[in-house]
C-alpha cells in the first residue's frame, strides 16, 4: 500500500524542519564554542557507532521483497553509475591526481543523513524503509569507487580501507541478518532503535557544524571553506562537480523512473537519493587517505548549502 505526503504540506516546508536541523548545529557551532574536540567526537560517534546501528535496525526489521525493489535499486545505481561516469569530467579540469582523486567523489556519494530523514518526513515508516534498502545496497559501490581513486592515486588499500568501513560492515550484517531471517531479541531491537533515533537529529547537526567559513583551518574532520578561494580551472572543477551532482543525476533519474515505471514511494525515494549532496564522510576519507581534504570541505560545504534549494524542487516537479 502506497502511502502519500500530506498534500497541505508543500515539499519545501515538509523538509524545513530537517534543514533546519543543519542550521541549528551550524549556529550551534559559532555560539556555544565547544572546540572542534567535541564536533569531532560527536562525527565519530555518528559515523561508527550510531549510523551503523541505524542501518542494520532497518534492514533486520524489515523484510525485504527484492523483486519488489529491484526496480527502486536500479534506478539508484543507474544515478549514481551517472555521477561514476560524469565526474571523470573533472580531469579535464588540469587538477593534480589527488586533488581530482578526492574530489571525484563529491560526483556520485550521498548524505544518508539527510536522505533517511526527508525520506520520514515525506513517508513515514515506509520512506525510511525504502531509503534504507538503498542507503545499505549502494554504501559499498559508491565507497568502493570513491576509495579505489584514491588509492589508485595514493599509497592506501583498496581493500584494508572497505574492510574496515563501519558503514560497509554494517550493511553487510544486517542483509546477511535479514537474508537469513534473525529476529533480534526484543531488548536488542530497543536498544538499536535508541541509538538509530539519535543518529539522524545529531547527524544533521553534525552536517550543520561542518558549515564553515571565513580562514578557519582544516582540522582532522572539520569542514570548512579554504581560506585561498578556488580560482580557474580549481574554481570551474569545483562548479562543474557540484552540477553534476545536483542537477544532472537528478535528471538523469527523472528519465529512468519514467522508462522502469517507478511510482509512489519508490519513484520519491529514488529522486531524493539522486538529488541529495555529499556526505561529510567524504572529508574524512580524503583526510585520512591523505588527499585533498580542504578541496572537498568546500564541495561538500556548499553543495549542502545548495541542497537545501535543489532538493525541495526536484521533490515538487516529480
Amino acid at each position: 500500500m502506497l502511502i502519500t505526503p500530506n498534500p497541505a504540506l508543500t515539499p519545501a516546508l515538509a523538509l524545513l524542519p530537517d534543514f533546519a536541523l543543519i542550521l541549528l548545529g551550524s549556529g550551534l557551532r559559532r555560539l556555544l564554542h565547544l572546540g572542534d574536540h567535541f564536533w569531532t567526537g560527536l562525527e565519530k560517534l555518528v559515523y561508527f557507532i550510531l549510523f551503523p546501528a541505524l542501518l542494520f535496525n532497518g534492514l533486520v526489521k524489515t523484510r525485504i521483497d527484492w523483486a519488489a525493489a529491484g526496480p527502486l535499486l536500479a534506478v539508484a545505481m543507474g544515478a549514481m553509475g551517472t555521477g561514476i561516469v560524469l565526474g571523470y569530467g573533472a580531469k579535464f579540469f588540469r587538477l593534480t591526481p589527488m586533488s581530482f582523486a578526492s574530489q571525484y567523489q563529491c560526483a556520485f556519494r550521498f548524505n544518508s543523513y539527510i536522505g533517511l530523514a526527508v525520506a520520514g518526513k515525506l513517508y513515514g515508516v515506509p520512506g525510511i524503509a525504502a531509503m534504507a534498502i538503498v542507503v545499505g545496497v549502494m554504501v559499498p559501490p559508491s565507497n568502493m569507487a570513491a576509495v579505489w581513486m584514491l588509492a589508485r592515486h595514493g599509497e592506501a588499500s583498496v581493500w584494508r580501507e572497505l574492510a574496515r568501513n563501519p558503514l560497509i560492515l554494517a550493511t553487510l550484517a544486517g542483509v546477511a541478518a535479514n537474508l537469513a531471517g534473525f529476529q533480534p531479541p526484543e531488548p536488542l531491537l530497543q536498544f538499536l532503535g535508541r541509538l538509530g533515533e539519535a543518529a539522524i537529529a545529531l547527524g544533521l547537526l553534525a552536517v550543520g557544524a561542518g558549515l564553515r567559513t571565513g580562514n578557519a583551518k582544516v582540522g582532522a574532520s572539520s569542514l570548512c571553506v579554504p581560506g585561498t578561494p578556488l580560482r580557474g580551472q580549481a574554481t570551474a572543477a569545483a562548479v562543474y562537480l557540484l552540477a553534476v551532482k545536483l542537477v544532472a543525476l537528478p535528471l538523469a533519474t527523472l528519465g529512468l523512473i519514467r522508462w522502469v515505471g517507478l511510482t509512489g514511494v519508490y519513484a520519491d525515494v529514488a529522486l531524493v537519493f539522486s538529488a541529495l549532496p555529499t556526505a561529510s564522510s567524504a572529508f574524512i576519507l580524503a583526510q585520512r587517505m591523505g588527499g585533498d581534504g580542504a578541496r572537498v570541505a568546500w564541495l561538500i560545504s556548499v553543495g549542502t548549502v545548495l541542497g537545501m534549494l535543489t532538493l525541495p524542487f526536484w521533490v515538487a516537479v516529480r
